[in-house]
């Protein structure tokens, strides 16, 4: 659409858009796609899970090869002190509260067989919130309850159009209320949008979504004018 103001300069304003159909080929590209943490079963993605809050993906998948040596499963993490663990975790952002959840959580689910898997056991955990529930249920191949938010969605969502505000929580709910629940993989989507192409500096030029980005009309486009 393009909106031509009274002192003649052309403005290009973004279209209306029916997100549930436009954002298919954003879920396309990457369905089955797998989260960057590197695990090779449900206790490892949990753990990996805690760790990661607000530290990088890579920093804990440096760490986990000895971290899952030294505790393979959930039992052997139950049995594990903090003086144990702290070495092994030490460099990880907010180390000290996270060993504390990990042995908690271990504790009470004592054995890999007994992990949950609905959004309401997995928040009741120690260090796992809604964002760490999704993540987990979503690559342990469970059905969405939620949509994955993380600090890339946070960015995204909004640039899209698909939701306003910097608010995790309001931010699911406008993308539920917004997409059916055989979309809500468009979370882990944008998630992975943002990691490679929907940077803080942008590459819209190459992004699929451009045709339908708020960003891309009302910023890219007019500021490239």
């Amino acid at each position: 659409m393009i909106f031509i103001n009274l002192t003649s300069k052309i403005i290009i304003m973004p279209p209306k858009v029916n997100w549930p159909e436009a954002i298919k080929p954003l879920i396309k590209k990457y369905k089955g796609k797998k989260h960057p943490l590197d695990y090779e079963n449900t206790y490892q993605l949990l753990v990996g899970v805690v760790l990661s809050a607000q530290d990088s993906d890579k920093h804990i998948n440096q760490l986990s090869p000895k971290l899952f040596e030294a505790f393979p499963n959930m039992e052997a993490l139950s049995h594990c002190t903090p003086e144990t663990l702290f070495p092994l975790i030490g460099s990880v952002r907010n180390y000290a509260n996270k060993t504390k959840w990990l042995i908690a959580l271990a504790q009470k689910i004592q054995n890999d067989e007994n992990i949950p898997l609905t959004l309401d056991e997995l928040t009741a955990l120690p260090g796992i919130g809604r964002k760490s529930a999704n993540v987990i249920k979503r690559e342990a191949g469970a059905k969405a309850e939620g949509v994955v938010v993380d600090l890339h969605v946070v960015r995204v969502a909004p640039r899209l159009g698909i939701a306003t505000g910097s608010d995790p929580k309001k931010i699911e709910k406008q993308i539920m209320e917004t997409l059916p629940p055989e979309e809500w993989d468009a979370g882990m989507a944008m998630s992975f949008l943002g990691r490679e192409i929907c940077r803080p500096t942008p590459k819209c030029e190459i992004c699929l979504m451009k045709q339908v980005c708020n960003y891309y009309h009302t910023v890219f486009l007019n500021s490239s004018e």
